[in-house]
């Protein structure tokens, strides 16, 4: 297999973001081959760069879990935008760039001007892209959103977990990471677009936007029956069995999508009840759900759970066990696929985190780089982008326009 270059290698973005959503699809990015520049505040630096950087379990030579994870293959490049010699070196920098990604709350782009109609008369071929709780437009833009707010508003939450009287939201942040993932593919499309038209375009991305698209076919059952879902835990409302269930150790999964499984697990479990011929097709079963999952429940639970996926993995009845954290990084189908790499620290040693889920056949190489310490590009940056000589850098560092690691 050949060994090419990253696929977005040679796209220059700068990066505004902040917590979660957007430092999320920067990274995505950035494991795609893009340079990403991380353009932070002087001093304190981007939000969650202090995040959990003392903690003891949560932390790793000062730096935490949050902006270890999220800020891998970036280079940081310290600017207080709010100062006019710093939003003209700004825009120095976008005449260079391809991509300008934020995640700032409603309005701020505009005021700090580094919104897309500012930023298109320096460079009519850039791209900017905002993720924000509810777009740039509408009655209520304006509201301030976290993921919580968005699955909540987004419908997510009401059809999880089992009871319609306690909404629970994904164990994942699922707001915020569909608003960095769609975010990489408008951004994706406009680079795409620009390819033929010459010209950049805004994308504006609303977290909202994203969990009522992940809705699918769900929110197309309710317009055509009228009929609001409610949560039913981990079983289905057409497969039967499709929940989880208790075994003597882990719980495990049972997805029989079809009745083609059903005379396979018959073969496992030899309750007569399961074995009444009225019960071949998922819509009988559906009819008396509460009772066979008992019945089924009550077998599992005699046997532990690798007793069980041996015997429904010989009837390739498709079956799983709950995999905790812990269970689900050590998978061996997940790391043969590199999804849990060694991200170094600047200063040495490295931690493992979640690899890049995007494999191509001719990108084989995966690098993963040390995410920045606060400034410690500014310098590599400002000189290689636009020129800066030292004893410039060394005067605006003085006047804290940027800030260079020392």
């Amino acid at each position: 297999m050949s060994v090419a270059k990253k696929p977005l290698k040679g796209i220059k973005v700068l990066d505004l973001t902040h917590m979660l959503s957007g430092p999320y699809g920067s990274m995505i990015l950035a494991d795609l081959g893009c340079e990403v520049i991380k353009i932070e505040p002087p001093v304190k630096g981007e939000g969650t760069r202090r995040l959990l950087e003392n903690d003891p379990d949560y932390s790793f030579n000062g730096m935490g879990a949050y902006f270890y994870t999220l800020n891998r293959n970036k280079k940081s490049l310290s600017l207080d935008l709010k100062k006019p010699e710093g939003l003209k070196i700004f825009y120095k920098l976008a005449e260079k760039a391809d991509v300008v990604i934020s995640n700032f709350s409603a309005g701020v782009t505009e005021k700090l001007k580094i919104d897309f109609n500012s930023l298109k008369t320096v460079n009519p071929k850039i791209i900017t892209c905002t993720v924000s709780g509810f777009g740039e437009s509408g009655p209520n833009f304006k509201r301030p959103a976290f993921d919580q707010i968005a699955q909540a508003l987004g419908g997510g939450m009401s059809i999880t977990g089992i009871s319609s009287s306690e909404p629970m939201r994904a164990g994942i942040p699922i707001g915020d990471l569909g608003g960095g993932m769609f975010a990489v593919m408008g951004i994706q499309a406009a680079i795409i677009d620009r390819a033929s038209s010459g010209l950049g375009q805004h994308v504006d991305i609303s977290m909202l936007d994203c969990q009522i698209s992940m809705l699918n076919y769900m929110a197309t059952m309710q317009t055509m029956s009228g009929v609001v879902p409610e949560p039913i835990g981990n079983s289905h409302f057409v497969h039967m069995p499709y929940n989880s269930f208790l075994t003597k150790d882990y719980p495990i999964v049972i997805a029989a999508v079809g009745d083609q499984f059903w005379p396979r697990l018959l073969k496992l479990f030899n309750h007569p009840e399961l074995h009444n011929p009225k019960y071949a097709t998922a819509l009988e079963r559906q009819k008396d759900k509460a009772k066979l999952e008992k019945i089924i429940q009550d077998e599992l639970i005699k046997e532990k759970s690798d007793h069980w996926l041996r015997l429904l993995e010989e009837e390739a009845v498709p079956c799983a066990r709950v995999n905790n954290i812990e269970q689900a990084l050590n998978d061996q189908q997940v790391q043969h696929r590199n999804m849990l790499v060694d991200v170094p620290h600047p200063d040495g040693g490295s931690v493992k985190v979640p690899g890049n889920p995007i494999k191509f056949s001719e990108s084989a190489e995966e690098e993963f780089l040390a995410p920045p310490l606060l400034g410690e590009h500014t310098k590599q940056v400002l000189n290689g982008w636009l020129g800066y000589s030292d004893e410039e850098l060394e005067s605006l560092d003085k006047l804290q326009i940027i800030e260079m690691l020392k």
